[in-house]
């Protein structure tokens, strides 16, 4: 099952860290090399937020600004946060059920639509041993 499970994995797709204000952190990320390659609202339960998909050769980060009710989480963090490393895969499906038979601590009940790049996205996340997020993406 391990050398199954393992052969999933394309690459490391994308690194997501929550920001304040993405207009800034685009800002300051272009200084790096970074270009936006992708700008999507998201809904949260209390109001939109934003993403902003910045890519710099193969390095993707995903820096998303969530609604102002949230922003006080983010802002309370100390020394940064990376909130989640995503992998790239072919088949979010069969990844999702491998993923579940094999007794890892899965987050959604089932792989979640979003409508960022060109033909959207699907994506899911398991809990790590020091429940570090790991997300599993393909992109449609």
């Amino acid at each position: 099952m391990e050398n199954q499970i393992s052969q999933l994995i394309n690459h490391l797709q994308h690194i997501g860290i929550p920001v304040t204000n993405v207009l800034t952190s685009e800002l300051f990320y272009n200084q790096f090399g970074f270009s936006k390659v992708m700008q999507s609202e998201f809904r949260e339960d209390c109001g939109n937020g934003t993403c902003v998909m910045m890519k710099n050769k193969e390095i993707i980060l995903e820096l998303y600004q969530v609604p102002e009710q949230m922003l006080q989480e983010v802002r309370d963090r100390k020394d940064g946060h990376i909130d989640h490393i995503t992998f790239d895969v072919d088949d979010i499906d069969l990844t999702f059920n491998l993923l579940k038979q094999a007794s890892f601590n899965v987050i959604e009940p089932a792989p979640v639509f979003l409508p960022f790049w060109e033909n959207g996205c699907k994506y899911f996340n398991i809990l790590g041993p020091d429940s570090e997020r790991l997300e599993f993406n393909q992109l449609l």
